[in-house]
């Protein structure tokens, strides 16, 4: 049987920092379909304003929440912005933990393939080696058995027995 893959024990390590990887990448894509979903919330309530002015009163109220609720839109997109920063991030860092992790997947398939043609390869020879034996045994009886039978022959008879036709 062929040896173990010798960089097995990395291999789990690099499947475990690319598992890693992914958790952060949806962590971070969570987070960031958060931020946008709380974006389009503020967008629709500054949308629901009154449909009437009655007085100034009211006039600046209005005012004052639009002026506050654009603040609050650009505090958002800020947020959507750095949650988005840290989504391309995690992004990149799960690319490079899998790129690390197909290298290694990759000598093993090798390893894997080599290690089959190596036992194939074995048991090839045993067979052959099987083989061999059962044909020297073979020759070794019809060596006998053609012995036996020139030692029982009365001397001069011939070895061979004539054909018909008398050929030989």
């Amino acid at each position: 049987m062929a040896r173990a893959f010798s960089l097995l024990g990395l291999l789990r390590l690099r499947h475990a920092q690319q598992d890693q990887a992914a958790g952060h990448l949806a962590e971070a894509n969570d987070r960031l379909r958060d931020a946008a979903d709380r974006r389009l919330a503020a967008k629709r309530t500054l949308d629901d304003g009154p449909a009437q002015v009655t007085d100034a009163a009211m006039l600046s109220a209005i005012a004052a929440s639009r002026a506050s609720s654009r603040a609050m839109l650009a505090e958002l997109d800020a947020v959507a912005a750095r949650r988005r920063a840290e989504a391309d991030e995690a992004e990149t860092a799960f690319g490079a933990a899998r790129r690390a992790a197909i290298g290694l997947e990759k000598l093993e398939a090798a390893h894997a393939v080599e290690a089959a043609a190596e036992d194939l390869r074995t048991e090839q020879a045993a067979l052959d080696e099987i083989a061999g034996q059962s044909w020297r045994v073979r020759q070794a009886e019809a060596a006998a058995s053609s012995t036996a039978a020139a030692a029982a022959r009365p001397a001069g008879t011939p070895t061979q027995t004539p054909t018909p036709g008398g050929a030989q």
